[in-house]
């Protein structure tokens, strides 16, 4: 038995980290319930890499292969300018920055596949919310109801409602670029393809994923986060207001959105805290350490941080296992936030200068020999921060 056995532990948040978290401290002997403030599981999404670490973290829960025959497929990628013609063209996993092993999957798949794996380990809770906690781990949910853990886990995501009622306000510090996904007609007929457009201040994205007969839009853009426009409506004219002007497909994509029923709108922001557990509450993945969607490792410390703070639970107990996981977490999760100011630099270009200069630079690229090599080092910090901790 570890130190865990029987432990009555509540996770609050049913996303890529708290359920795989459910699953590895199930697999350690706690009982383990996971609330879960949406009616239904979420599938869909948008795309999402394993990588590095993550991988063994997903191997060791033997679903590697599954999560492997779900893979996107995607082919290609190519940067296109205003009238569509294809300035540079690569393959997509240089691309998106993938080498190796790492794979790519849709966030629902990889979602369905943890929660499939994990439903007869925990209780899944669907359409509860905790309303308050307790220093002693006593939980009030939405309905009044209360009840007692020996731990509660926050795994409910950037704008985490169990950071701010145990932790307080504070935490997220936003870049300064905010993020749009939604889906879309595949009117450009894409066959596992992503073409991205690049302007000053403003990229806009579409892409097709093997088995899927739409696409998806993602929109990338500078702004002032500190006027983060609140509910669909003002969203949809935030958005067309930024865009407004643009070339391309984007109108076309803009005007989809008014018909997209899972249109994600939020700052591309980071979380920061000095620690990450309060006597018997502690935050897992982007509750506790958000590196943004621009660093792409989101999914990767996810799963990571879900191994870890299970094993140091189990090995270390409740008492002394959350700080032995911040300890091991920390150099890993400053590595990886690195990533996210640096790629968003890149993604999304200030000036129509630095949209002109780029766009020549990957024509020159895209003609010689042996591109892909060249790319390739360009991914190497996102690799070496996939890698940074020893499981």
């Amino acid at each position: 038995m570890t130190r865990i056995g029987n432990a009555k532990v509540l996770v609050s948040g049913a996303g890529i980290a708290g359920t795989a978290l459910a699953w590895w401290l199930a697999e350690h002997g706690a009982e383990v319930t996971v609330a879960e403030r949406a009616d239904a599981p979420r599938d869909g999404g948008y795309k999402v890499d394993i990588r590095g670490a993550a991988l063994t973290v997903v191997e060791r829960m033997g679903l590697l292969d599954q999560a492997r025959a779900l893979r996107t497929g995607v082919r290609t990628g190519s940067v296109v300018d205003a009238t569509g013609r294809r300035v540079a063209s690569m393959d997509a996993d240089t691309f998106g920055g993938r080498v190796h092993d790492d794979a790519e999957l849709l966030r629902g798949d990889l979602s369905r596949i943890l929660r499939e794996a994990t439903a007869d380990r925990a209780g899944f809770r669907f359409g509860t919310e905790v309303a308050a906690l307790d220093p002693d781990g006593t939980a009030t949910f939405a309905g009044g109801a209360r009840e007692r853990y020996d731990l509660v886990v926050g795994a409910d995501g950037l704008r985490s409602a169990t950071r701010t009622l145990a932790f307080g306000a504070g935490g997220v510090h936003d870049l300064g670029h905010y993020v749009a996904i939604w889906s879309v007609p595949n009117h450009l007929g894409l066959d596992r393809e992503e073409l991205t457009y690049v302007g000053p201040g403003r990229t806009a994205l579409v892409y097709s994923t093997a088995g899927q007969h739409d696409a998806k839009a993602m929109f990338l853009f500078a702004g002032d986060t500190a006027a983060r426009p609140r509910g669909r409506e003002a969203q949809e004219r935030f958005l067309t207001d930024a865009y407004a002007g643009e070339g391309w497909e984007v109108p076309k994509l803009l005007a989809a959105m008014g018909e997209a029923d899972d249109l994600y709108f939020d700052t591309i922001s980071q979380v920061r805290l000095d620690a990450w557990s309060r006597g018997r509450v502690v935050l897992v993945g982007d509750a506790a350490y958000c590196a943004s969607p621009a660093s792409g490792q989101g999914t990767s410390l996810a799963l990571v941080g879900a191994y870890v703070l299970a094993g140091e639970l189990a090995t270390a107990g409740l008492d002394a296992g959350p700080a032995r996981y911040e300890e091991r977490m920390r150099p890993f999760v400053a590595a990886n936030q690195k990533l996210g100011p640096a790629n968003i630099k890149r993604m999304v270009l200030r000036s129509r200068g630095q949209v002109r200069m780029s766009m020549r630079m990957l024509g020159v690229l895209n003609r010689l020999p042996g591109k892909e090599r060249l790319l390739a080092k360009v991914v190497e910090p996102i690799h070496r921060a996939a890698t940074a901790i020893t499981l």
